[in-house]
């Protein structure tokens, strides 16, 4: 469906109906989370169950679903593909950036809510301009131009972002000093450490010139104090806010093939699931959603030779596997996300999750 079919459907649609911020029976959210653990299939979320302390963030949840996650070209997506599904709610190529097949930029999930006065947010352990974050404000051919996609966040509607990627705002081949534009555009400028507070300004938090550190090299509480930050800034806007979280390292783990490096990130992500979920408690009108854009290493959790009671963590592949994908939904609105779909009914469910139809 192109853009222009796609913006009369929901011009039409919302002929009929207005956000809904209150609703009686519970059903329609004010806000929504959606956490993204890039690479992580089941088999990687069942770690958290064998290889943390604590029980599981995910066992909160009693709604789940499954997506479908082929790209328009490709049986086996990549991150850039899957996240412009997620966030435009359309099949594209591998490596297009907020496109569609005919390189025509589309509409996203941050467009439409912040046309709803909602506030909008993103958080990464990568860089900014890397493929998951960047399909939620970016419109680029390829997730390999990050000078480019660096040119959308100053004038794009996010109201926080906190991750690394510095490098392409400040020290660009091109000599634009874009952390200049950012501050022109009405951001706070961030860059030496995670602030304990916020000012009533846009937040541009980049901590890193590219990617975070990795959680066995220190990177400590970043991503749960980032989010539970992004969360109290967010939240200051009455009609509501969109946030969008990234566990961008448990796929560089796959990757790796590197066990201790997965499970480490794993663990972090689970940490923020939870994050999530008590800010839901207190905020019932919160509706949060966990997934992943696809599995990396082929990650298995097999008997040891005929040793049942130990496990061997075992990867069949350094690339992505075309496994189908849980999704873990609690809240208003939770319940459409039980059954088995395609990868682009994320964006559409949390969009018809915040509409309130006519009566």
């Amino acid at each position: 469906m192109s853009i222009r079919i796609k913006d009369i459907l929901i011009g039409c649609f919302l002929a009929f109906s207005t956000i809904s911020y209150a609703q009686k029976n519970g059903e329609q959210p004010k806000n929504i989370i959606l956490l993204i653990g890039d690479g992580m299939g089941l088999s990687e979320i069942t770690a958290a169950q064998f290889y943390s302390e604590n029980t599981s963030n995910f066992e909160e949840f009693n709604t789940i679903g499954l997506i479908k996650t082929s790209s328009s070209q490709e049986l086996i997506t990549d991150s850039a593909a899957a996240a412009t599904a997620f966030a435009c709610g359309e099949k594209t190529y591998n490596g297009a950036i907020g496109v569609d097949d005919n390189r025509e930029p589309l509409k996203n999930i941050v467009d439409f809510v912040s046309n709803n006065g909602m506030a909008t947010g993103l958080v990464s352990t990568s860089s900014i301009v890397h493929a998951t974050p960047a399909s939620f404000f970016a419109h680029v051919d390829s997730r390999r131009k990050y000078t480019e996609i660096a040119t959308y966040l100053p004038s794009s509607e996010i109201d926080f972002v906190a991750g690394g990627g510095l490098q392409f705002f400040e020290r660009r081949e091109d000599g634009k000093d874009l952390v200049k534009t950012l501050k022109e555009k009405g951001f706070d400028v961030i860059t030496d450490k995670l602030p304990k507070s916020t000012t009533s300004k846009k937040q541009a938090i980049l901590l890193a010139d590219d990617e975070m550190p990795k959680m066995l090299d220190g990177r400590g509480d970043f991503l749960p104090d980032a989010t539970a930050l992004a969360l109290k800034h967010l939240s200051k806007n009455k009609k509501g806010f969109f946030l969008m979280v990234e566990g961008s390292q448990i796929d560089w783990g796959g990757h790796a093939n590197d066990a201790e490096y997965l499970v480490s990130e794993l663990l972090d992500f689970d940490k923020t699931v939870g994050v999530a979920l008590a800010f839901a408690k207190k905020n019932k009108n919160t509706l949060v959603i966990v997934t992943a854009d696809h599995e990396t290493g082929g990650f298995t959790l097999a008997a040891d030779g005929t040793d049942y009671n130990k496990i061997k963590m075992i990867f069949s592949t350094g690339g992505h596997s075309a496994t189908m994908i849980p999704v873990f939904a609690k809240g208003p609105g939770a319940q459409k996300f039980a059954g088995i779909y395609e990868n682009t009914e994320i964006y559409t469910k949390m969009v018809s999750s915040l509409i309130k139809k006519k009566n």
